[in-house]
């Protein structure tokens, strides 16, 4: 038994290392792409970025879905991504040294943020609804698909939408030519080695839950629990190198953009689960326990309003903002409480 334990472990650390290293390359070609057709790259931090990183949730969610035919774990990565992605703020106000990250970053990301609380929201009031007995007829489906899913998609198009615009906009106030950071790499190199990249990020991923249903029945974790926290920490390691890099590189408005924007594309991979699902609505078949991450990481957006909002300066022991405590202890108690009431 122990020597199957660590071999699952081992596995999973496998995949990790593989997304880890497969997300950096990701980011850096689509740079590379992005200085090749002129798309700026805040647009490039909020949008694509952000829904490169976000391809090992969505690998794991098809595969979770489809062939491994645990929707919980599907569930799980995609609450649980959200509620990590933004704790990754935490570390950000911790490495920025100086001022905080509620000072310096750029008020415009309460868009985007504005948009996760809807997304997220809703989808966490939708996966509520559906475990209510009084709301489990045929007439609240579409086939096998449940009816928020179109809306979701509706309101993520809408959301992208409305960034593109935003973005451009801002973009459009800026004239400074930025100098050639990949002289030797051309369009079609860069798409080619972001394509190889990506594909390392979709192999992890589709192993993802088979490693995960394995580690979750040797350690008699529930799959809610497994799914939300570690396979929801192995597909958020392309979104802590990119905003790690994007940090020492000077650029926080893209390494929070990614954190946001991630958020709406996790949430929209619901919807694209949802309908590779066939086994009806993808939230009847999973815990409600995943709607504890759901309003945790609307909570947590919340608290990412109000601190790029009032942009508070002071830190508590030198180290981070009184916002960020907020989002660490939120996070906790979130892990704590899909631990205690996962089967649920």
């Amino acid at each position: 038994m122990n020597d199957v334990l660590i071999l699952a472990f081992v596995e999973f650390a496998v995949c990790v290392g593989i997304i880890g290293y497969a997300g950096t390359k990701l980011t850096l070609y689509g740079d590379a792409i992005a200085d090749r057709t002129g798309l700026g790259r805040n647009w490039i931090g909020v949008v694509l970025v952000a829904s490169v990183t976000s391809l090992p949730e969505l690998a794991t969610g098809v595969s979770s879905v489809t062939i491994a035919g645990v929707p919980d774990i599907a569930a799980g990565t995609v609450f649980g991504s959200c509620v990590f992605n933004l704790m990754i703020i935490v570390i950000l106000d911790f490495l920025h040294r100086g001022e905080s990250v509620y000072t310096r970053a750029s008020q415009g990301h309460i868009l985007s943020a504005g948009f996760g609380v809807l997304l997220i929201g809703f989808a966490g009031f939708s996966l509520v609804v559906s475990k209510n007995d009084q709301f489990d007829g045929t007439e609240n489906v579409l086939g096998h698909v449940g009816l928020y899913t179109p809306v979701i998609l509706l309101l993520y198009a809408v959301a992208m939408r409305t960034v593109f615009k935003y973005e451009r906009e801002r973009v459009s106030a800026f004239t400074e030519e930025l100098p050639d950071r990949y002289p030797r790499l051309t369009l079609r190199q860069a798409i080619l080695r972001y394509t190889g990249a990506a594909t390392l990020v979709v192999a992890a991923g589709i192993w993802l839950p088979f490693v995960a249903d394995d580690i979750s029945g040797l350690m008699q974790w529930h799959q809610s629990f497994v799914g939300t926290l570690f396979v929801a920490f192995a597909t958020s390691v392309p979104e802590i190198v990119v905003t790690v890099a994007a940090l020492r590189i000077g650029s926080l408005d893209m390494a929070i953009g990614n954190l946001l924007g991630s958020n709406l594309f996790n949430i929209a991979i619901l919807a694209v689960d949802d309908l590779l699902f066939l086994d009806g609505p993808l939230f009847a078949g999973v815990s409600p326990s995943h709607a504890i991450s759901a309003f945790s990481a609307v909570v947590m957006t919340g608290v990412a309003i109000i601190g790029l909002l009032y942009r508070p300066k002071g830190r508590v022991f030198k180290t981070v903002g009184w916002a960020s405590i907020f989002l660490f202890v939120t996070y906790l108690f979130n892990s704590y409480l899909l631990y205690i009431l996962g089967g649920s």
